[in-house]
């Protein structure tokens, strides 16, 4: 059975692996066997040290996913550095918080274009890829409980993750058949910088933690699992799924 969870020989783009849960992720693909295209804003060098730490390779492309004209190029960089991707993990993305009555245009552009609009276009690049080369692929996206609930003061937030989850679920239905799994991780409340501001708040950090069954907030390597398996050969039949990674959050 253990094969099956295999991915050596495979090779990764995660984005937003500078950090947080996309460096877990990351890392914990490179355990499973798997190479590293580290992708994100800022410097990778924790990322790439914890990576090539463990025998397996890592290259370091820094991007501005906000601009869909870098996508293309950082597929083709990508390729012809690390070879084909065999499996792509979209993490990278932002949040603004504000009241709905006072939320900008600006804060609305500027994370539906991380969050969803880069999601779909890199997406699509590296699907051309494989369904030209006949190979099989992988694509795991980074949802949120936000994808299933409102929340509050994140409106162009939620709104990216509830249309990422739809965007899963589309995807899955047009490419299972050539070969590409398509689905998505929702993780619940984790020691991130996304929610550095939640945890800075006695009340809100305590009202949160108070609804999680397992009693804490998420360590990012708690994540790493959930990535390998839907990136694995154990997933061969799982498309347009949802998997939440949340501590119980969702049931209770």
């Amino acid at each position: 059975m253990s094969a099956n969870f295999s991915l050596a020989g495979r090779t990764a783009l995660v984005t937003g692996a500078n950090t947080g849960l996309g460096q877990a992720i990351a890392i914990a693909l490179a355990e499973a066997g798997a190479s590293i295209v580290a992708v994100g804003r800022s410097p990778m060098d924790e990322t790439a040290a914890a990576i090539t730490g463990l025998g397996r390779s890592c290259l370091s492309l820094k991007a501005d996913l906000g601009d869909i004209a870098v996508l293309e190029p950082l597929v083709a960089e990508a390729s012809a550095k690390a070879g084909a991707i065999d499996i792509l993990v979209n993490n990278a993305g932002i949040i603004r918080r504000a009241d709905a009555l006072e939320f900008t245009e600006k804060d609305w552009d500027d994370v539906m274009d991380v969050n969803l609009k880069s999601v779909f276009f890199l997406s699509q690049a590296v699907a051309k890829r494989m369904v030209a080369d006949e190979r099989k692929g992988r694509i795991i996206n980074i949802a949120s409980l936000l994808s299933f609930q409102g929340g509050i003061r994140i409106p162009s937030y939620t709104a990216s993750k509830s249309g990422l989850a739809g965007l899963t679920r589309l995807l899955a239905c047009e490419w299972a058949a050539k070969g590409i799994n398509v689905n998505a991780i929702a993780p619940g409340y984790f020691v991130t910088n996304n929610t550095a501001a939640l945890r800075a708040d006695p009340a809100r950090s305590e009202a949160i933690l108070a609804r999680i069954p397992a009693g804490h907030w998420g360590d990012p390597k708690e994540i790493g699992g959930a990535a390998v398996f839907l990136a694995s050969d154990a997933a061969s039949y799982v498309h347009g799924t949802v998997l939440t990674v949340d501590g119980g959050w969702l049931a209770r």
